[in-house]
Parts: C-alpha cells; structure tokens; sequence
C-alpha cells in the first residue's frame, strides 16, 4: 500500500520519504532527523517498522491505511508523533473502506478494547472469540 501511496504523492506535489522493514538503521535516523527539520512533506511507515525508535515531533498528521489486528501496534506507531518536544497538534486518522478486511480487523479492535475494558472494571463475562467470529472476521464460512 505504501508503495501505490508513494507513486501518487508526486502528482499532488508532495516529497516523502519512505520507511520499511527492510531500510537500515543509520537511514532510518537520517530521515527522521531530515522529516523533523521539514525536509519533505510526507513520511511513509510500515506499522511494525515505525512502532519502535522514531521521534517523528515534524509531524503533525498520521494517517493509518493498513489496520494491525493488535491495536496497541498502531497506538505504537501513532506514538512516534506524539512524542517531548511536539509543538504541534497531531491528528489521527485511520482510513477503512466497507466491506473489506480492514473493517473486520476494526471491529476485533474493537471487541478487543471493550475485553480489556470489562476485565480492568471485573464485568468480563467471557475472554476469547469464538470460533464462528473469527470465520466472521476471516470471511469464511
């Protein structure tokens, strides 16, 4: 997704850089510390490689368009921008379209929060998914 995102953002008249697993540490660095200081408009990350060692303060917006099914992995991520020393305000969005996979995983999200919540309170009344929703999230039968 990153990569079809990545050849539009030229069209629109936006730079960006471009963080996956796969780009070496020092780059990483190099990058973030050329974001923070406005050296491009875009900064394109992968959840999991953006989740850990970014301090992205140039940041102002995030915008989530591949869903985790941890929601703690995307808190992670968005994290990165909202970190000491952002003077900005930062916003959020998580992009889902109907009907696709990325709805489900929104709605285990959010299954999984309302669990975490009734276990903190002590109203839990059952702590897994049962087989039949996790067809349901899968779309199969």
């Amino acid at each position: 997704m990153l990569d079809l995102i990545e050849k539009e953002l030229p069209g629109l008249g936006l730079s960006s850089f471009k963080i996956t697993g796969s780009t070496p540490s020092k780059e990483r660095q190099e990058m973030t510390k050329e974001f923070n200081q406005g050296e491009k408009d875009v900064f394109l990350i992968s959840l999991k490689a953006g989740g850990v060692g970014l301090n992205l303060t140039g940041a102002d917006t995030v915008i989530l368009v591949d869903l985790w099914w941890n929601p703690a992995v995307e808190y992670q991520a968005i994290g990165r921008a909202h970190r000491m020393g952002q003077e900005k305000i930062v916003e959020v969005y998580r992009l889902v379209t109907r009907g696709t996979i990325e709805e489900k995983i929104q709605e285990l999200q959010e299954q999984k929060k309302n669990l975490v919540s009734e276990v903190l309170d002590g109203t839990e009344s059952r702590a897994s998914l049962t087989l039949d929703e996790i067809k349901e999230i899968l779309g199969i039968s």
